[in-house]
């Protein structure tokens, strides 16, 4: 199975919907780069975010990597846009790897992983993928796409969760 690695918006959003499972029922393993852990765990702490306790469990529980980027990665990608440094870390380190699949949402992160010709998906990406597999009924997966379209702490679209539903109802 190809390597997959995660930033911190479907960690986050995951962890809120307190379905973390999918990642290691669809994937196996997942790595994160440490600006990313620190962002979703370290700060997530510091800001009383209930979704970082959850994080930091599930990691611990499933002892999947977390990857420290080493310098000489990072100096060798530079963005041409203004990319968050979890974002930064992502890219960077699937840039080392063979056939990744990166897991982000932030549509400019996301125009770069095309640039870059990466393999990606978000969590509704996620979401579909465990439905299609059948880790999720379709009223699970309903269920859990309005949730992220009428949570303001997920910051995914509603019109984008309803394209998603959508698509999931047609044969």
């Amino acid at each position: 199975m190809p390597p997959v690695l995660c930033n911190a918006s479907p960690l986050m959003a995951l962890g809120k919907l307190n379905r973390l499972d999918l990642l290691a029922d669809l994937y196996g393993e997942v790595q994160i780069p440490r600006a990313v852990y620190d962002e979703v765990v370290t700060r997530g702490l510091e800001r009383g975010a209930s979704d970082a306790l959850t994080v930091r469990l599930f990691w611990q529980r499933q002892r999947w990597p977390i990857v420290n980027v080493p310098d000489a990665v990072l100096s060798t990608y530079v963005p041409p846009v203004i990319l968050s440094p979890g974002e930064i870390e992502v890219l960077a380190l699937a840039q080392t790897l063979e056939d990744p699949l990166v897991l982000l949402d932030d549509e400019v992160a996301r125009a770069e992983a095309r640039r870059l010709e990466l393999r990606l998906c978000g969590t509704l990406g996620i979401l579909v993928h465990a439905y299609r597999k059948g880790l999720l009924s379709f009223a699970q997966a309903e269920l859990l796409i309005r949730e992220i379209a009428a949570r303001p702490d997920i910051w995914i679209g509603a019109r984008l969760c309803e394209q998603v539903l959508a698509s999931l109802r047609e044969p």
